[in-house]
């Protein structure tokens, strides 16, 4: 889609034992060969095109080293991050590790996140959604604030 990448819409796919999960069709299209996995917040994970992750690692690399929660962040991001080749079939392979952090046990929501794609246990995303739902225009009157 031109020159980024846009990440819209809610698939949910399940995870197998290997810790393979497809990645929809349309998102695979803006993603390349590979993409970057690592934690994200409120307990999903972040799935990164390569140029989306040189981004937001350049913005990590910006943050001011001298402060502890600043090295702190960037350990938990980058630690566990993993580069992910997609197979034949569309499929990343998601390492233990990461499965845990985000707690994917079967199935899986894939949700767009405008820059990224996030990936959800199946019932963290509900609650999320369902708890956060009745706020949105509230949020949204307020988005000007958010800083």
């Amino acid at each position: 889609m031109g020159d980024f990448e846009v990440f819209i819409g809610e698939y949910r796919h399940n995870i197998d034992t290997k810790g393979r999960l497809s990645i929809p069709a349309k998102m695979r299209l803006e993603c390349g060969e590979k993409v970057y996995v690592t934690r994200g917040n409120e307990g999903c994970l972040a799935v990164y095109t390569a140029a989306g992750w040189e981004a937001y690692y350049q913005s990590l690399m910006a943050l001011p080293k001298t402060k502890k929660k600043t090295r702190i962040f960037i350990r938990l991001v980058t630690s566990r991050a993993t580069e992910c080749e997609f197979d034949k079939l569309g499929r990343i392979n998601i390492p233990l590790v990461l499965r845990n952090e985000g707690k994917l046990q079967k199935e899986c929501v894939v949700v767009g996140a405008g820059d990224h794609i996030e990936i959800w246990d199946s019932e963290t995303w509900n609650q999320f959604y369902n708890d956060n739902m009745d706020d949105f225009d509230d949020i949204s009157e307020n988005i000007d604030d958010l800083e």
